[in-house]
């Protein structure tokens, strides 16, 4: 059985990972005690040690790759070589809210390029790139998985299906003026999707509060929407 996460682990263990990433928060300090506890081999736990790199630092800094490297016995080299193979680990500064469309061939043929091209425009930032006050970086992906509701958009990992051009540029007006702590891809699709590939499932209670996937072991979740 797994232990519970405010189990501590052995005093060893704790005093390392306090003198290898002494700046990061308490919390963050405590989740990596967990997420190393979980695996038989310490390098297990790189990739998502890395998503609470990302979450800590904003981005995955050289020095956050580095902390990783360390707490998981690799050596950079090898941290580097997962960082930049998967897409959704960030080695560039990123926005407060991540915007990515996809551009794969069902929200192609159905106008996933001229959404990409509404969000460019209105977020200020081409794909690929960082809006000058730093609140959106647009990108495109591909595939979703929501074929059934092309074109596909998401906020930080948070899923809107059938998006327009029009309501892509409303989302990104909203995003601005409504500043949201926490984005639920419920609310959004609410206010600016169509259609779905299906419908879902119970209203979801959290969110997202970063350019990072929500999931509560990383910390990354919060609100009740």
């Amino acid at each position: 059985m797994t232990r519970p996460m405010t189990q501590p682990m052995t005093q060893g263990t704790t005093v390392a990972i306090d003198k290898i990433v002494p700046g990061w928060s308490a919390p963050n300090r405590e989740r990596a005690r967990w997420l190393l506890e979980r695996y038989p081999q310490r390098r297990s736990a790189l990739m998502p040690l890395l998503y609470l790199a990302q979450l800590e630092h904003g981005h995955l800094t050289d020095e956050a790759q580095r902390q990783v490297a360390e707490l998981t016995g690799l050596t950079a080299a090898q941290v580097l070589a997962v960082s930049s193979f998967y897409t959704m680990y960030k080695r560039d500064h990123v926005g407060r809210y991540l915007i990515s469309v996809c551009t794969s061939i069902s929200c192609y043929l159905l106008g996933g390029d001229d959404v990409l091209e509404a969000v460019e425009i209105q977020a200020g930032a081409h794909d690929g790139e960082t809006s000058p006050d730093g609140l959106f970086t647009v990108e495109h992906v591909e595939c979703l998985g929501a074929c059934g509701g092309a074109p596909a958009v998401q906020v930080n990992y948070e899923m809107i299906e059938g998006v327009r051009p029009e309501k892509a540029r409303g989302l990104c007006d909203w995003l601005r003026t409504a500043s949201p702590q926490v984005v639920f891809g419920d609310e959004m699709q609410a206010l600016f999707g169509g259609q779905r590939s299906f419908d879902w499932g119970p209203s979801e209670t959290e969110g997202a509060i970063a350019p990072v996937p929500a999931f509560g072991p990383y910390g990354s979740v919060g609100g009740s929407s």
